[in-house]
């Protein structure tokens, strides 16, 4: 194993999970659902610690692993999840409330994010994460950028996408999305951006204006 492969597996080692995040990762596991690892959970609870979130949009429900990550990080926000799958945001709601986080805290939304998503408020949101469908990672993120706050941070998962947006013969659809989301993005003045090699990438953008 190489010096870097033994930090990648170091860093997603390190973050201990509590209980009810174990059984919502395993929940996941029984209905086939990639959550976020381990390692990008904890950046997500640190960013939205070190943000002092309030208001937060996830795209992407799952089963509530990114959601317990969040929330962790922000004990005094509302989370607003939107998902298409009904019966994952029931075991999502469940597994907040193990975790004895209140129902008033969770907005569970069930539908098409990009129908959502253009009815929300611009400019209100002090995180927005985005785990949904990778081919509409573009116009999740133009709508991201719309809904957070000046100072506020958009964040997309899977943002190497298996390493193949780093290979330039990966020529996937999903790969040259994110390689021309990044292009975009990277002469921007509106935003500061960074991209975490944990997990499978985690890309940030903080508005500056």
């Amino acid at each position: 194993m190489s010096d870097l492969e033994l930090g990648w597996k170091f860093a997603e080692d390190f973050p201990m999970e509590t209980e009810p995040l174990v059984a919502a990762r395993l929940h996941s596991l029984e209905h086939g659902v990639e959550a976020v690892s381990p390692a990008i959970g904890s950046q997500l609870a640190v960013l939205a610690a070190a943000s002092n979130a309030r208001q937060i949009v996830e795209i992407g429900t799952g089963l509530g692993v990114s959601g317990l990550w969040l929330l962790k990080g922000a004990p005094r926000a509302t989370l607003t999840s939107i998902d298409t799958e009904v019966d994952y945001q029931h075991s999502a709601r469940r597994s907040f409330a193990e975790a004895g986080i209140s129902p008033s805290r969770v907005r569970l939304i069930t539908g098409n994010a990009l129908e959502v998503l253009p009815r929300m408020n611009d400019e209100s949101y002090d995180i927005v994460f985005i785990d949904g469908d990778p081919h509409a990672v573009i116009e999740y993120v133009e709508h991201g950028l719309r809904l957070a706050r000046v100072g506020g941070t958009v964040l997309v998962a899977r943002a190497l996408w298996r390493g193949r947006v780093a290979d330039p013969t990966s020529r996937d659809d999903t790969a040259q999305s994110i390689r021309a989301l990044l292009r975009e993005i990277a002469g921007s003045p509106a935003v500061v951006s960074a991209i975490s090699p944990a997990g499978d990438g985690l890309l940030q953008l903080t508005r500056l204006n």
